[in-house]
């Protein structure tokens, strides 16, 4: 069905966060509500999508417009309430009064709201050629929610809020979801006659039903799955949310035949692919566009950002982010891999490394208490203990390039830009600061001082 304009309400502050940033920038899942409801929605291709702001207004904004460069944002001033949001918008986007066709209406705090649901949302709208089809849902405790109210012929006859409501309407467990399909003409003529008598002193989008259904037709679709449109007001209601959510996702990749041991402390985000045979071991993370190849086993206690890990890799206790790990490559445990490192075929980085912006080539081992910045490193060559590539000389960021077979002892520094070549040792504790060529031995000596008898003053 093709929609005319989509407007999703963006403008409260979401007291009950108790977060100094707007509700619909917290997030699920690694996104925030804003951006899930506007990729939702977007996907539906809407002719005009706008979002309505005010409670910091120039952040939501500027949040809004990074995920839709082409939405318009609509300022709601300082009356309170839904419906004075939904005035607000269709003032500006029908100010010619020549607006037609659906308009769809939906809250930014439910930040699984899917495009499945709102497209059938939208198909029974049509095909029950109603004026106004509110989404609705059936919940075992509605607690909070507005209540949708039917008449003896199971119509729609009004939405009351929870604070409004009295006791056998407080026992309805239908409730509206905040999301709604109005014929744009009925809408312009429902939000006029808008007031505040209620209890909040607001302007409800939900008064306007009763003034749609005098004038036409209001029907009610109950979305097939609750948790798609349930909404979040505190950061308790937050948790529970990513929880169920968390758990489907575990559940449809152990469907899959992905390995996950305990699905309560691993968490995945939507984004992420994993192939068959990988395996997730207890509490691990796996965030943002993280790829994980066949028979890889990550964790436990590890932390996956944008990161691809190829087939038959190992990732143990470990934190890395925008980094490739090629097939068969060992990592952790308690290292740290920061973004823009490629480690390749069978490649080591070991416990309590750090690497950022390094090429670590294949066969080639950094197994333990080492830094690796901006460093080049050839196949099969070992780095000793403690060895570190002084990348940063207070200006720039210098390159360290180590070539293939090479030999490091512990306890080495190397000053950059400086270069390896191919099949050199270099021995225990060396300071390199200039070019070595291939095939060479290299150390620095140092002066031992041994002062015999000594105490500190304090002793003497």
């Amino acid at each position: 069905m093709a929609l005319n304009a989509a407007i999703i309400l963006a403008a409260g502050e979401g007291t009950r966060m108790r977060s100094f940033k707007p509700k619909v920038l917290h997030e699920l899942a690694g996104k925030t509500f804003l951006e899930r409801v506007m990729s939702s929605v977007s996907a539906l291709n809407p002719e005009t999508l706008a979002v309505v702001v005010h409670y910091q207004a120039e952040r939501v904004s500027a949040a809004a417009r990074s995920y839709n460069d082409t939405v318009e944002i609509v300022q709601q001033d300082d009356i309170p309430g839904t419906g004075r949001a939904v005035q607000c918008a269709m003032e500006q986007l029908d100010a010619e009064g020549k607006l037609s066709g659906p308009v769809l209406i939906a809250a930014s705090d439910m930040p699984l709201l899917d495009t499945t649901t709102l497209n059938s949302l939208l198909d029974f709208h049509k095909e029950s050629d109603n004026d106004v089809t509110v989404l609705t849902a059936n919940l075992e405790d509605p607690t909070g929610y507005g209540r949708i109210i039917r008449d003896s012929d199971n119509s729609v006859l009004r939405i009351v809020e929870q604070k409004d409501a009295n006791s056998s309407e407080l026992a309805v467990h239908e409730i509206n979801t905040s999301v709604y399909v109005f014929d744009a003409a009925v809408l312009t003529r429902a939000v006029q006659g808008l007031n505040s008598k209620n209890a909040q002193g607001e302007f409800y989008l939900t008064d306007a039903l009763e003034s749609a259904r005098a004038n036409g037709k209001v029907g009610a679709f109950a979305a097939p799955d609750a948790l798609s449109v349930e909404g979040v007001n505190d950061r308790v209601q937050l948790a529970e949310l990513s929880r169920k959510h968390n758990q489907r996702i575990c559940e449809q990749w152990m469907r899959e035949g992905v390995t996950i041991l305990d699905p309560e402390t691993t968490w995945i985000e939507d984004d992420v692919e994993l192939a068959q045979d990988v395996t997730v071991l207890p509490g691990s993370f796996l965030k943002g566009q993280t790829v994980v190849g066949a028979d890889a086993v990550v964790g436990p206690y590890t932390t996956l950002i944008d990161t691809r890990v190829d087939a038959g890799a190992t990732v143990e206790r470990s934190r890395i982010q925008e980094t490739h790990i090629g097939p068969e490559v060992n990592v952790g445990p308690w290292t740290y891999l920061r973004p823009g490192n490629e480690l390749e075929k069978g490649a080591k980085a070991g416990a309590f490394v750090e690497m950022k912006k390094s090429h670590i080539g294949a066969g080639t081992k950094v197994p333990h208490l080492s830094y690796m910045g901006d460093a080049e490193l050839g196949e099969n060559t070992n780095i000793g203990g403690g060895t570190i590539s002084a990348n940063y000389d207070g200006v720039h960021k210098n390159r360290t390039y180590i070539g293939s077979n090479v030999h490091v002892g512990a306890g080495n520094l190397f000053i950059a830009p400086v270069e390896v070549g191919n099949n050199v040792t270099t021995g225990a504790g060396s300071v390199i600061r200039h070019a070595v060529p291939d095939d060479s031995m290299v150390y620095s000596e140092n002066t031992e001082h041994v002062v015999e008898g000594w105490k500190p003053e304090w002793e003497r």
